[in-house]
């Protein structure tokens, strides 16, 4: 039995333990092949204009996959991960959209995803996979058991410095890397945006070989624990709608309240909505403690150019900073 992952969404974030539990379950994995012009536009003819970027992405990698001889594609509805906190209502209904919008309805395999914190391997969330994948209440079980610790390695060389990709890659080698700390004169930036708009190449544009072409040393909010940025927001009367924007504003609270970062890039797709209100909280913060702060926004139109510039100046604005 073949299932098909789309690389897209929270793959970037999740993508390790999906994988390593269907691989456990004896069943073949098949991950679709990077986000590329033909996905893209896959994806644009089928979802309504008005949605945001990251979703159209999503529709295009199912209509990849479900063309690709896979028996089902996994798309869980991820519902809430902290307590009293939930996801954007676009991830808690996609199961639906996939159904109900495009094509091959037959092969969505889906479950609800319910956490008290980021670490989603409670075997209980898989059991209603168990019929469709001919499998036991044990087998489910045993597979969450052990793909929890391929993440949990995952995050722990996240937290160390690698961006998610580059993370991956070490924990798929067995290898155990050393911290990434910035060199000395080294330009910091903290880098804010969700794991799929950061580590999707066609909706950043690459921006981490970008940024690294410059020389800067990079920090995002996946290389936090949660217990680091828990009670950031602790003395705001109200945080933000979704559980990820909500991660976004923790780690971007504590880098500008921080010596970690010479300058902040706030990277959103168009069409996002708790974005608008993050990037506002950001742009009052960086004119409080005078860090300077970029807001990149993408579409499906974006080109490089337009980035590679943008960043750039940026970069050079605060070298120039410093050099003073």
């Amino acid at each position: 039995m073949k299932i098909g992952i789309p690389r897209a969404l929270l793959y970037f974030y999740y993508g390790p333990f999906w994988e390593s539990f269907f691989k456990r379950l004896g069943l073949n994995v098949v991950i679709s092949d990077s986000t590329n012009k033909a996905i893209i536009n896959r994806g644009i003819k089928v979802a309504v204009p008005e949605i945001c970027v990251p979703i159209k992405i999503l529709a295009g990698h199912y209509l990849t996959l479900a063309q690709q001889n896979v028996d089902y594609i996994f798309v869980p509805r991820m519902v809430s991960i902290r307590k009293r906190q939930f996801f954007c209502p676009k991830f808690m209904g996609l199961p639906d959209m996939v159904k109900h919008s495009l094509n091959f309805k037959e092969k969505i395999l889906t479950c609800d995803v319910v956490s008290d914190n980021s670490n989603i391997s409670n075997y209980r969330n898989y059991l209603p996979l168990a019929e469709k994948l001919g499998k036991t209440k044990k087998d489910i079980k045993i597979a969450a058991q052990e793909a929890e610790k391929d993440w949990l390695q995952f995050r722990k060389f996240t937290q160390l410095g690698y961006p998610a990709p580059k993370a991956y890659e070490l924990m798929v080698k067995g290898l155990n890397p050393v911290k990434i700390n910035p060199k000395p004169g080294q330009i910091r930036i903290g880098l804010l945006g969700y794991v799929y708009n950061m580590y999707d190449p066609y909706i950043s544009l690459g921006i981490f070989d970008i940024l690294q072409e410059n020389n800067v040393h990079v920090t995002t909010f996946d290389m936090f624990s949660e217990n680091e940025l828990r009670n950031v927001t602790g003395n705001m009367s109200k945080v933000l709608f979704w559980t990820f924007s909500n991660y976004l504003l923790e780690a971007g609270l504590h880098l500008f309240n921080s010596d970690q970062v010479d300058g902040i890039i706030h990277l959103t797709a168009f069409g996002c909505g708790p974005d608008s209100f993050l990037g506002k909280l950001f742009e009052l913060e960086s004119e409080k403690k005078g860090i300077p702060f970029m807001t990149v926004r993408v579409d499906e139109h974006t080109g490089e150019n337009h980035l590679v510039t943008r960043v750039e100046a940026f970069t050079d604005m605060l070298k120039r900073s410093k050099a003073v």
